[in-house]
């Protein structure tokens, strides 16, 4: 059993959601990353998604893309993203890390050296955003192979034969994306988020994170009430991305307390 799904395995027993907070790896300074990750953890995060930067993340809006920005103009790369997982494994080996990005720097890499070296590292699962399903059944096989868990996307365009495909390869968890468009675009409709929800668990077996609009303790809170992980980013990201080195972790921090608060007044609920 991976730490991902450990880690859902209690927060299930316990009745609560998990707190998947994202930040770019390297931003908004070079060497804060691994002290910002324990905070995050301190502070009541379940998992942690680390992006690696990336010139041209699609899938993102003009706060994450900003974010991948400054972090590559520090040549911030694949193999300083997996020092910073192993620098932070010295002292927390108990959270679960996701690594999330896109296929380029993968391919660049090399595949199997990617998976060999994020094991070591620590990781404990994969989201390629534009690794469709389909196309990455023997990447996602060789993360199984070495205990780490491939994450899939889902959105409110995915057809049923979509949410099959992932249903039947997707470990860990799935990711749902609420919003039709980038990170931080649009408005949350909760609603249809309560509606999508089951759907997609008729296709998958895995924990269902809701992710893209959640900005506060209010759409945590009802996102969270028919999934079983809300996942932030790009409203951390801009709360950091103006702040001195030495207020970055005190602010998210504080942040994800509130969540982690607001969160936790569900427990006992089912989605």
């Amino acid at each position: 059993m991976s730490r991902i799904q450990a880690t859902f395995t209690r927060l299930a027993e316990q009745g609560r959601k998990a707190l998947i907070p994202y930040v770019t790896a390297g931003d908004p300074y070079a060497d804060i990353t691994v002290e910002l990750m324990h905070g995050m953890a301190a502070a009541g995060a379940d998992v942690i998604e680390l992006g690696v930067p990336f010139s041209d993340p699609m899938a993102d809006g003009p706060v994450i893309q900003r974010a991948s920005e400054r972090a590559l103009l520090k040549n911030i790369s694949t193999t300083d993203v997996l020092a910073m997982v192993r620098a932070f494994r010295e002292k927390d080996a108990t959270t679960p890390v996701v690594l999330m990005g896109y296929a380029n720097p993968v391919e660049c890499y090399g595949p199997d050296r990617f998976v060999d070296d994020a094991k070591a590292a620590g990781v404990d699962g994969v989201l390629i955003v534009d690794y469709p399903p389909q196309e990455c059944e023997v990447f996602a096989a060789r993360l199984r192979a070495a205990d780490m868990d491939a994450i899939f996307l889902l959105a409110p365009t995915s057809t049923d034969a979509r949410m099959a495909d992932v249903g039947r390869i997707a470990t860990g968890y799935v990711y749902y994306v609420s919003l039709k468009g980038v990170t931080g675009a649009g408005h949350l409709d909760t609603d249809a988020v309560a509606r999508m929800v089951p759907r997609i668990r008729s296709h998958v077996s895995v924990p269902v994170g809701v992710g893209f609009g959640i900005r506060d303790a209010a759409t945590a809170v009802a996102v969270a009430k028919s999934s079983d992980a809300v996942v932030i980013g790009s409203r951390i990201i801009q709360l950091i991305e103006n702040e001195p080195r030495e207020r970055v972790v005190l602010v998210v921090a504080g942040f994800l307390r509130e969540i982690r608060v607001a969160l936790d007044t569900l427990q006992g609920e089912t989605a």
